[in-house]
């Protein structure tokens, strides 16, 4: 059964976080078309605009079994910066003075970069932690009361492969992954039981502009199947969600990779890294 088939009513709402471009913007698409009100959030607000418009487009060209549905779909557009101490607040309370019923939240909003630690600016290295794993962190414990005085709520979290590599360059990104894996699991046993569910998303790399490489490199990892489509990454891991599943990792290569990288000395480690200063990024 595709995604689209669980389609109900326009009556619940779905968080979308980083839903300005990549595949935040298709996670919107997805859940809009399975019958979601969206609240979309990005720090990027003319991008946040342009998506709001193109969705609700998108809903009311509908001619589908959808079609007498469709003058109810709302989309509410937050501009926000994630990075801020009092992000989770302002989401929450945006949803809460619409009056939307939130039964889906996807912390999807990401960045990254491959850098040294001792290379990368203080701002950069806050600026992960607080939307990888501070802002998540406290969605999860705004909604989740929510969604268990409902008995329903789905929550997806976009951990990465790389929760189990921290490699030089990466240690940062991978650390602050690792952290949303953890924490992931720990709230997805608290709410068994309960309606709510907590999967991971463990993707490697997709082809989003998230991974700012070149073409050349781009090209290559496509080639070999290292780098992910986005909408298979976004429909595995919404099928993961609505499943109710623990976690989802798309892409064989992904699988054989992890156990293999995960025992490479560091001298190799060393050699890698050196190999790949030309990507990396002045953060």
């Amino acid at each position: 059964m595709g995604l689209h088939n669980i389609f109900n009513a326009y009556r619940s709402f779905a968080v979308v976080t980083g839903a300005a471009s990549g595949m935040g913007r298709l996670y919107a698409e997805n859940l809009a078309l399975m019958g979601y009100n969206l609240v979309i959030v990005d720090i990027n607000a003319l991008k946040l605009e342009t998506v709001a418009g193109e969705l609700k487009l998108m809903i009311s060209g509908l001619e589908d079994r959808r079609k007498p549905y469709k003058s109810s779909f709302t989309v509410l557009p937050l501009v926000q910066d994630l990075s801020r101490p009092d992000a989770a607040e302002k989401v929450y309370g945006f949803t809460r003075e619409n009056g939307c019923d939130v039964e889906v939240l996807v912390n999807n909003a990401g960045l990254f970069y491959y850098q040294g630690i001792a290379e990368t600016s203080p701002a950069a290295l806050s600026r992960m932690v607080m939307v990888h794993d501070y802002t998540p962190l406290l969605l999860c414990r705004s909604y989740v009361p929510d969604m268990r005085a409902r008995g329903c709520g789905y929550i997806l979290n976009v951990s990465s492969l790389a929760a189990w590599i921290p490699w030089p360059g990466l240690g940062m990104y991978a650390s602050t992954k690792r952290f949303v894996k953890d924490f992931s699991r720990a709230l997805r046993v608290e709410c068994r039981g309960t309606g709510v569910s907590v999967t991971n998303a463990y993707f490697g790399a997709v082809d989003t502009p998230l991974f700012n490489l070149k073409p050349s490199y781009r090209k290559l990892a496509r080639a070999l199947r290292i780098m992910v489509p986005a909408e298979k990454a976004v429909e595995k891991a919404l099928k993961a969600t609505f499943k109710r599943r623990k976690g989802t990792m798309p892409g064989l290569l992904n699988h054989i990779f992890k156990p293999v990288v995960r025992v490479l000395p560091d001298p190799v480690l060393a050699w890698i890294y050196r190999l790949l200063s030309p990507i990396r990024m002045n953060v």
